[in-house]
């Protein structure tokens, strides 16, 4: 049944059979891919910005922009102040929808608990979002010292090691593009210096099946990741332990978290298997 008249196409409407004719697909929703570009376009490091800053991120005309940004705003996914946009806590249901559907934090959780309790540190298991990481479960210890993140924290990617584990995880076409678009800040003298040298980390996370940051976002701090991967054999999440930097020297840490988080993953791994 029509719901009426269609209202006419207004010059800013000019894209909107590109948008859902892209690719030649029938199927594939040009739209709704843009919005979710959109979303992934605000970061840590640009957690507001205005029409014409989104446009230029996202390489779609203002008329584009504008139309799914108001989309995200009246829909409670994001808000307008004067010419700002940014994004609201809306959107995080947005992931943990995606991961209650496949059961992960069912899965992970009593994992992380159990590794906590023998390694005595702070666990947590993070995601990729945009160009950050985003932290959705944590365990930590009894212990006076120990490293906290807040659930819903997001970090750049290319200086803690769940971001490292994540990306290496990401297709080569997908990181091509993170390349050209990263902005690396320096956050202590130890963070990764070049888009050539976060290359090179990249690369031998992929290697090596682990990664371990020492100093480079917050002094005192050492972390260490490894991948978690779906029945489908994606990487989907990253397993990590935080540890203050007195406790742990790095030899150490490679000699006894490595295989203790190796253990936890394969075990989370296991279970996706049996979904």
């Amino acid at each position: 049944m029509s719901d009426g008249p269609r209202a006419p196409r207004s010059a800013g409407d000019e894209e909107a059979p590109e948008l859902e004719q892209e690719d030649g697909d029938r199927d594939y929703v040009a739209s709704l891919a843009r919005g979710l570009e959109v979303i992934c376009a605000f970061t840590r490091d640009t957690p507001s910005m205005t029409l014409s800053d989104v446009a230029k991120v996202t390489g779609m005309s203002r008329a584009t922009t504008r139309r799914l940004l108001l989309t995200l705003v009246r829909e409670g996914y994001a808000e307008k102040r004067d010419r700002y946009f940014s994004l609201r806590p809306k959107v995080l249901q947005l992931g943990y929808s995606a991961l209650s559907s496949v059961g992960i934090l069912d899965i992970v959780q009593p994992v992380m608990n159990a590794l906590s309790q023998r390694t005595q540190e702070s666990i947590y298991t993070a995601v990729l979002t945009g160009d950050d990481v985003t932290y959705l479960a944590r365990s930590t210890p009894d212990r006076v010292i120990s490293v906290s993140i807040n659930i819903g924290n997001r970090l750049p990617a290319y200086a803690v090691s769940t971001g490292r584990v994540l990306l290496a995880g990401e297709s080569d076409e997908a990181l091509a593009r993170y390349y050209d678009r990263v902005k690396i800040e320096r956050h202590t003298v130890n963070t990764v210096g070049s888009k050539k040298q976060l290359r090179a980390i990249v690369d031998e996370t992929r290697r090596l099946g682990y990664s371990l940051v020492d100093e480079e976002l917050e002094v005192g701090v050492r972390s260490l990741s490894v991948p978690i991967y779906d029945a489908a054999g994606q990487v989907v999440a990253a397993l990590n332990a935080c540890c203050p930097s007195m406790r742990f020297a790095v030899d150490d840490m490679r000699e006894k978290l490595v295989p203790e988080l190796r253990a936890a993953a394969a075990s989370i791994n296991e279970r996706f298997q049996q979904k």
